[in-house]
């Protein structure tokens, strides 16, 4: 793909990752309305009308509120989640072909932390402040499983380049094999989307955390920063444990989003089958029965792959 192609696909992709998640947040929206038993087509429009909503709702700033900081964070939700599907490759093109692509995700990953933080910190209020320590202590628990979740593919595949891991799985995908990496990922792609089972950092009982004082356009792009980013881990996952492109009749780059879709479904539906965890029972959790199964996976993975005599 020439220069010129690939900068105006660079233009759209923000535009497409929104098309996306505004689709993830409207099939949520119809599986809760089903789950109260609601119409299930106003659960589908339920996004937008409250896209309109926030739109017409005047922004607000509380007294002594750091305002720049404070919507850095929640715009830097929505640049971030761009910046990780710059590396996925689809099919044979990807926007930036890092030969470190695994690594730039992971520190987008930790730019999140920051990102959560300033929205705590900026509003200048108590319970957005409990939010931020909220995320904080939350990813203190799955960033470790998730650098070692990351490491499996990257032994499987010789590599930290995305293509190179998407292309060393054409006999048989990582997720097979790899299935507790895939599943630490998925669990860190829905807690660093601050959704579902790790939604503390804005529960209800700390009144909303760091989203409880936005309003207006700026509630507006950090809800649609949190779906944007679930996209983009699911995106991810598909060359990291899903062959990347590979399947039958159809191009790569249209594989890839279909598989996108159905991680982003699988998500939304095994949301439901578990409670919010606090943070304090995640870290238990994490370090003491997820941390070593995590281990093990990435051991099998070398042994593996020493025994095949080199990347698979």
């Amino acid at each position: 793909m020439d220069s010129v192609n690939g900068a105006v696909w660079v233009l759209v992709l923000p535009f497409a990752l929104a098309a996306v998640a505004l689709l993830a947040a409207a099939a949520n929206a119809a599986l809760d309305g089903r789950t109260r038993g609601v119409s299930t087509t106003s659960g589908w429009v339920a996004p937008l009308q409250e896209s309109a909503r926030l739109l017409r709702q005047q922004r607000r700033t509380l007294p002594g509120a750091d305002s720049l900081l404070w919507r850095i964070g929640g715009a830097g939700l929505v640049v971030a989640a761009v910046l990780k599907v710059l590396v996925v490759p689809f099919g044979g093109f990807t926007f930036a072909d890092l030969s470190v692509g695994l690594v730039w995700f992971n520190a987008m990953d930790v730019l999140l932390w920051a990102l959560w933080w300033l929205l705590g910190w900026g509003a200048n209020s108590a319970w957005s402040l409990v939010g931020g320590y909220r995320f904080l202590a939350q990813a203190l628990s799955y960033e470790l499983p998730l650098m070692f979740a990351l490491t499996a593919p990257a032994i499987g595949a010789g590599s930290l380049r995305l293509l190179d891991i998407q292309d060393a799985q054409s006999g048989l995908w990582f997720v097979v094999w790899m299935p507790v990496a895939f599943l630490v990922f998925a669990a860190s792609v829905v807690a660093f989307s601050s959704w579902g089972p790790f939604q503390t950092a804005t529960g209800r009982d700390a009144a909303g955390g760091v989203i409880g004082e936005l309003s207006g356009v700026d509630r507006l792009v950090v809800l649609a920063g949190r779906y944007m980013i679930l996209v983009a881990g699911a995106a991810f996952s598909v060359p990291l444990f899903f062959g990347g492109g590979s399947g039958p009749w159809l191009p790569a780059g249209v594989w890839v989003v279909i598989k996108t879709l159905a991680v982003v479904a699988l998500l939304l539906t095994v949301r439901r089958l578990f409670p919010t965890l606090r943070p304090e029972r995640l870290a238990e959790v994490a370090l003491v029965l997820i941390m070593p199964l995590v281990l093990v996976q990435v051991a099998v993975a070398a042994v593996i792959v020493v025994v095949n005599g080199g990347a698979l």
